[in-house]
């Protein structure tokens, strides 16, 4: 009887201390802390922080999801949107940073500096981030040197002007509207005037702080003999007003990149924000699920670039796309 009574206990607490080994690995927000019985497929929770709706960064966060769904992982989605404001973004950040997410995913810039400063003890990932090092994210492109890596959708600008050349020969000045709270367009125009200078453009530009002044920033820029729309998250959300001016004037609007382009303007030649997003994706099933950390991953670039064209938005602005574009470019209906 004694025997029976001590082996009685031992499996209890045998079956208490199992008990308690579950519910700890449930609370765990270890990106390992969850596995399909059946499948061997990880379960994790990533938080995703989106500046704000437009469809370059829509797209992105797109491919991003469709990777992790491609992967077999289980994983979990917690969507948030700043709505283009960088107050929300830091709210969201925050969030997650006191949160059960495993991951975080910020699209745009102003989003990914604002996880980069509140979430520290976990994998942060960037996408349409234009210059990462500017924006203090990482150390450098190659060794980031953190908890945060990502994909850059730095722009083609030099070939983005000489394609402005083909659509608008006789064009000397070019005017820009950007937002003077993104480092990373600061960034776009800079290098903009430098690659201008060999095709012999001069630029005029004019900052907003709000969407509301877009509109005026691009009557402010006075005669100019084409626009230049880096991938400015606040102008390419607003993209309307500036395209609406530009019509009325007879402008052409060249964009960095296709949701530009959808928007109203003439052209562009720019990467793919969704397959940019995919890549984003890998990085995030290599974190989670082959277990490297973010300080060993460099920062990626888009692999390849396309054509862009609107033929519609050229004919409103008074602007004739050449044949050689045309014919191998995606027209926008």
């Amino acid at each position: 009887m004694r025997q029976t009574s001590l082996r009685r206990r031992a499996l209890a607490l045998v079956g208490i201390a199992a008990a308690s080994a579950l519910a700890l690995s449930g609370c765990s927000s270890s990106a390992s802390k969850d596995s399909d019985s059946d499948s061997g497929a990880k379960s994790v929770k990533i938080g995703i922080s989106q500046l704000v709706q437009h469809p370059a960064l829509d797209a992105a966060t797109k491919g991003f999801k469709q990777a992790l769904e491609d992967s077999g992982m289980k994983v979990a989605f917690d969507e948030q949107n700043a709505q283009g404001e960088q107050a929300n973004a830091v709210t969201i950040a925050q969030k997650f940073a006191s949160s059960d997410v495993d991951l975080v995913l910020a699209v745009a810039t102003p989003a990914a500096q604002a996880a980069a400063q509140a979430v520290t003890t976990k994998p942060v990932l960037f996408t349409a981030v234009t210059d990462a090092v500017s924006a203090q994210l990482v150390k450098s492109n190659e060794k980031p040197g953190g908890n945060v890596t990502g994909t850059s959708d730095a722009a083609p600008i030099d070939k983005q002007l000489e394609m402005l050349k083909q659509i608008v020969p006789d064009a000397k000045t070019v005017g820009i509207v950007y937002s003077s709270g993104e480092v990373n367009s600061e960034v776009q125009v800079k290098a903009a005037e430098e690659a201008g200078k060999k095709q012999g453009l001069a630029f005029k530009t004019q900052t907003v702080t709000t969407a509301n002044d877009i509109a005026q920033a691009a009557e402010a820029l006075g005669d100019v003999d084409a626009i230049y729309v880096p991938t400015d998250n606040m102008v390419v959300a607003g993209i309307a007003s500036l395209v609406q001016v530009a019509e009325k004037k007879q402008i052409p609007v060249i964009g960095a990149e296709a949701g530009t382009v959808e928007g109203g303007a003439v052209a562009t030649l720019g990467i793919d924000y969704e397959k940019l997003g995919y890549q984003t994706g890998e990085l995030a099933v290599q974190i989670l699920k082959d277990g490297k950390k973010p300080a060993d991953l460099p920062v990626e670039t888009a692999k390849e670039f396309s054509y862009v064209v609107n033929e519609g938005a050229a004919k409103r602005m008074g602007a004739t796309i050449p044949a050689d574009i045309l014919d191998k470019a995606e027209k926008v209906k």
